[in-house]
């Protein structure tokens, strides 16, 4: 074999060609290299966002049936982010690569992006024309057209000082000095604008971002507002807007049916947390082609005794939609004050019993950790499903259409469930798993099975799931509510803000021209401050199910 110093060149000119021969030969490999890092990273990208869409798609189409639909969609968005974000940056390396090599630059193909809004503020920009042809040199130049690129930019916060002036005036008859009225503040001598209360109040309660925090990106930005001052204009505003309110929990406590829940809550107390609760009250028809407007009750308590739901319904009658809580149960008995209510049980909840027995995929995952499938189970699932096929085709019918159909294709199905139960249940012994959710619903049969009886009732409680969903959230970011006065505020702010969100009304926006308004407004006119009644801007998109 020759040696490699043997084939270099004697001459200096040879040895200057060869570096720069094989210094190109590198900036061609390592262009080649980065268009194809560029090419895996824009694939893997693309997959991962597929995947996404049928995933999304699947949760269209097949509604409960895709059991952990919400977190695999977080975790799978987690992961789109971060591979979309790798293949725009080695996109721009195999560009630059590119430059100074041979090699084809990589353009990735992307989606096809929306135009943006029309409501926002276009700012032209001219570039300055040519005085004369780059390539004759003439002056007489003819305008054919232009072309516009858009960019989208945004203007930081600005923050401004509003004086208002009242100006004193002398009567020269009597005396007397006149000035019109100071104008409102929610807090006695106030400062603050109502655009800003409300940006504070959405920030804590709709973003989850403690007063704290709040006071260091304010003071990053040249406004010093201590979290004691913070603290104080919340309290003001939610004494303020109190009489709203009441108003909404008296529109949900009028409902024909409601759709209960609750979680946890940790709430401070001397050297520890006590696990607290948070309950929520939602009326929502539009399911079922109602025309009363959506809106959500929030409670908070200290612990989960029978006794807070019995008060929260006090004056309610008709329909709960909820789980199998036996604090509930008092709720249901004949001599009720008010009348009973009746029980109406959350199938989705039994089904997620059987369904975790019953998940091929994730057993899949846990490899020889898995636990064998279970056949009942998965033929649970399946007559389940069969029900709720059921009742996607008679979404948005009226209640009298529902019931019809109801009684003419699931009753059938119903029985043939429960003689089915029953039967293998008799074959199971006590400690089987399956043996649990069986008996969990066998139990409970009469509130399984009554919207067999009455078209209004839901098969599902995902109403009430879905407002508790912000809390689950938020709990990560604040931890706990430092009083039971502070978890009660939180509550009340989330029945106002859930609310204009079921509404397709932006909370920040309707709160601000309410702050603003709510003093001038009679008692009697109230409610045309309502989020449903509200008439202001609406720019926020109807909430995803």
């Amino acid at each position: 074999m020759t040696d490699a110093a043997d084939q270099l060149p004697d001459d200096l000119a040879s040895a200057h060609a060869m570096i720069l021969a094989e210094r190109a030969a590198r900036r061609e490999a390592e262009a080649v290299a980065a268009r194809a890092q560029a090419v895996n990273s824009h694939s893997d990208a693309l997959i991962a966002r597929l995947r996404l869409e049928i995933e999304k798609l699947k949760r269209d189409i097949h509604g409960s049936r895709s059991e952990r639909k919400a977190r695999l969609l977080e975790q799978m968005e987690l992961q789109l982010e971060e591979l979309e974000a790798d293949a725009s940056q080695d996109e721009l390396a195999a560009e630059l690569a590119a430059r100074s090599s041979t090699v084809r630059a990589f353009e990735r193909k992307r989606p096809s992006r929306k135009p943006f809004p029309e409501h926002l503020p276009r700012e032209r920009v001219v570039i300055a024309p040519p005085t004369s042809c780059p390539c004759c040199g003439s002056a007489k130049l003819a305008k054919l057209g232009e072309d516009i690129a858009e960019t989208l930019e945004v203007i930081p916060r600005q923050w401004k000082v509003i004086q208002t002036v009242r100006e004193k005036f002398s009567c020269r008859e009597c005396e007397k000095i006149a000035q019109p009225p100071a104008p409102f503040h929610v807090t006695p001598r106030g400062f603050a604008g109502p655009n800003l209360l409300a940006m504070i109040l959405f920030e804590k309660f709709g973003q989850h971002q403690p007063l704290n925090r709040q006071s260091e990106r304010y003071a990053r930005e040249g406004v010093d507002l201590s979290l004691s001052t913070l603290a104080d204009q919340v309290g003001a505003c939610a004494a303020v807007l109190k009489p709203l309110h009441g108003l909404i929990e008296a529109h949900v406590l009028t409902a024909e049916r409601l759709h209960g829940d609750d979680t946890t809550v940790p709430i401070l107390a001397k050297g520890k947390t006590d696990t607290g609760r948070i309950w929520t009250y939602v009326r929502d028809d539009r399911p079922f082609s109602g025309t009363s407007p959506p809106a959500a009750l929030y409670y908070a308590s200290r612990d989960r005794r029978q006794e807070h739901p019995e008060r929260h319904l006090k004056t309610f009658t008709g329909i709960l939609q909820a789980d199998a809580y036996g604090g509930y149960n008092p709720l249901f008995k004949m001599d009720r004050d008010s009348g009973p209510l009746t029980q109406a049980l959350c199938w989705s909840h039994s089904r997620r019993k059987f369904f975790v027995l019953a998940d091929i995929a994730t057993n899949a995952k846990r490899g020889k950790n898995a636990t064998p499938i279970s056949p009942v189970a998965l033929e649970a699932v399946k007559r389940i499903d069969a029900l709720f096929d059921i009742e996607r085709d008679i979404n948005r019918l009226a209640a009298s259409e529902r019931l019809a159909r109801r009684q003419r294709d699931s009753r059938r199905l119903v029985e043939e469930l429960e003689a089915w139960m029953r039967a293998e249940r008799t074959k199971l012994s006590r400690s089987s798993p399956v043996a649990e959710p069986i008996d969990y619903m066998l139990k409970r049969w009469e509130g399984f099975t009554s919207f067999l009886g009455d078209g209004r009732i839901c098969l599902t409680n995902n109403a009430a799931e879905r407002a508790l969903r912000g809390f689950a959230l938020g709990r990560k970011s604040w931890l706990f509510a430092g009083s039971d006065r502070g978890a009660d505020r939180a509550a009340f702010m989330a029945t106002m803000i859930m609310t204009a969100k079921l509404n397709d009304v932006d909370p920040q926006a309707w709160l601000a021209d309410v702050l603003a308004r709510i003093a001038d407004t009679p008692t009697t006119k109230l409610a045309e401050l309502l989020p449903w009644n509200w008439t202001g801007p609406r720019p926020m998109m109807a909430l995803a199910s």
